[in-house]
């Protein structure tokens, strides 16, 4: 298994200020779907920023999100572990597969995989 990116999520209530603040920082909007955006780094792209209003799927919103190669592998790593689930895996029609598990500081982690 490996690691492709680590991302803050962040909530987020004032979107389009959100933008104009992180542009300042050098960082552009990759991607929108309303509910979620996603800032990048034009020079290094797994340099990011997500900002959410809410989760469209989920009960929860997460802290965090971990890219994975094999989110089934980790999905099976964590469950043996014993951590818990709070939303389970599943396709989203976004292209991701995902999961969000409590971390141990209870912060809850978006692990997902593009398909």
């Amino acid at each position: 298994m490996s690691v492709r990116r680590v991302v803050p999520d962040i909530r987020s209530e004032a979107m389009e200020d959100s933008r104009d603040f992180y542009g300042l920082l050098g960082l552009e909007e990759v991607m929108n779907m309303g509910w979620v955006m996603t800032l990048a780094s034009p020079s290094n792209p797994t340099a990011q920023v997500i900002f959410m209003s809410r989760d469209e799927t989920a009960p929860v919103q997460p802290d965090m999100s971990v890219e994975v190669d094999d989110v089934d592998a980790v999905y099976a790593a964590v469950v043996d572990s014993g951590a818990q689930i709070v939303h389970p895996l599943q396709d989203e029609e976004w292209g991701v597969r995902r999961f969000f598990v409590l971390d141990p500081n209870g912060c809850v982690v978006n692990v997902l995989s593009h398909r």
